[in-house]
């Protein structure tokens, strides 16, 4: 290790460059009826009795091993850390998962408060310049508002009556019977009041004469 690394290289092809002539001579023996040296030769090994590394037919020997960049070719690549299953990632996800507690810090909160005047202003001033533009042009300050109790006059209610305007723009209804007034039914209710009492204070003798004055005067 101690030669260098241009010198470590130049002696690394040396000996690769030997191995090459060696394995052309193999492969002419063998052409010439010989033994097959590449397949029954013995394997070359390192200090430590392994099989000495290569790549592409290149091989290191020694401190060539170590040189930057051939360290890497040969480092075996990490395992992939394991994949969780869904029941270990359902057991990280709670309320703050979903963000339920962002406002516990107190921070979120004054911002969104501040966010909100700030587009409300702004929706205020944009509200302003269109009023400014619209008195310019001599429009209407104010709209029309929309009646929300307007009915077509094509349109019905359950009852079957039909929706006309009156003289004061007023929705007038048109019933197919008799409605009675406010007055008449306060009249009815006085009448059924007189008849309980009658029922529940009066004697028979006296309901029998006070209907017959009734009839005779023409009640």
């Amino acid at each position: 290790a101690g030669l260098g690394e241009f010198r470590i290289r130049d002696l690394n092809d040396e000996i690769n460059k030997l191995l090459r002539e060696k394995g052309h001579w193999e492969f002419r023996i063998k052409e010439l009826g010989g033994p097959d040296y590449a397949r029954i030769g013995p394997k070359m090994l390192d200090h430590e009795g392994k099989e000495v590394p290569g790549n592409r037919g290149y091989k290191y020997f020694g401190a060539a091993k170590d040189l930057p960049g051939v360290r890497e070719l040969f480092e075996k690549e990490p395992l992939p850390p394991p994949r969780k299953t869904r029941a270990e990632l359902m057991k990280s996800i709670d309320a703050e998962y979903y963000g339920y507690r962002d406002e516990d810090d107190g921070i979120l909160e004054p911002l969104e408060q501040e966010h909100e005047k700030k587009v409300l202003a702004e929706a205020v001033e944009k509200w302003k310049k269109e009023r400014e533009a619209r008195l310019a042009r001599g429009e209407e300050e104010e709209e029309e508002e929309e009646n929300i109790y307007a009915v077509n006059d094509d349109e019905s209610d359950e009852e079957g009556g039909k929706e006309k305007e009156g003289e004061e723009g007023q929705p007038r209804f048109i019933a197919h019977v008799p409605v009675p007034s406010q007055q008449e039914i306060e009249q009815a209710l006085v009448r059924r009041k007189k008849m309980e009492l009658l029922q529940k204070y009066a004697s028979e003798t006296l309901m029998a004469q006070s209907e017959e004055a009734k009839t005779l005067l023409g009640l």
